[in-house]
């Protein structure tokens, strides 16, 4: 299906429609609000009537101060559930990244030396510098000495490894 595109004189009338309707909402919510706060005004504080005598003042005190402890029991009370709720959301957004799983930090590979590690580790109380490579482990390398060849008849010594017989020889001569 194909669709119409819509002039832009017909978006712009309907733009206009749209933000008049939004307005008078907002005016007829704004109304509202005023004659409900009105009418809650109206319910729970009466009109005060200021007494003569003083046994009625200190009455009218002693309500008044009870009105004022219940509202603030009220407060609190409305408090502590926004504290819990707030509470309850870190927890489970908490929740959420551990399960989806922290994202480890790509780490940048740093040269250091041993003296600049022990250095950034401890701070101004390395003063010690250390050589690492006296501390490894040396290894001597043997030199094998191999048995001076006496001077002979090289053709004597074809002869006798001749054959089977002369690797055999050759294998017996090793293992003595």
């Amino acid at each position: 299906m194909s669709e119409k595109k819509m002039t832009s004189s017909r978006k712009h009338h309907l733009k206009s429609v749209v933000l008049a309707i939004a307005s008078q909402r907002l005016e007829e919510e704004a109304a509202e609000l005023i004659a409900a706060k009105a009418a809650y005004l109206e319910e729970n504080s009466p009109e005060l009537s200021l007494p003569s005598g003083v046994e009625e003042l200190q009455k009218l005190c002693k309500e008044l101060h009870a009105k004022i402890d219940k509202v603030d029991e009220d407060r609190y009370d409305a408090e502590s559930k926004i504290t819990k709720g707030t509470k309850e959301v870190e927890e489970l957004k908490f929740k959420v990244t551990e399960l989806k799983g922290m994202k480890k930090p790509a780490l940048k590979k740093v040269r250091l030396s041993a003296d600049q590690m022990l250095q950034a580790l401890l701070g101004s109380k390395h003063k010690v510098q250390m050589d690492m490579r006296s501390n490894l482990k040396q290894v001597k390398k043997e030199v094998k000495e191999e048995p001076a060849v006496a001077a002979g008849d090289w053709r004597k010594n074809v002869e006798d490894k001749e054959g089977m017989g002369g690797r055999k020889k050759m294998f017996e001569g090793a293992e003595v």
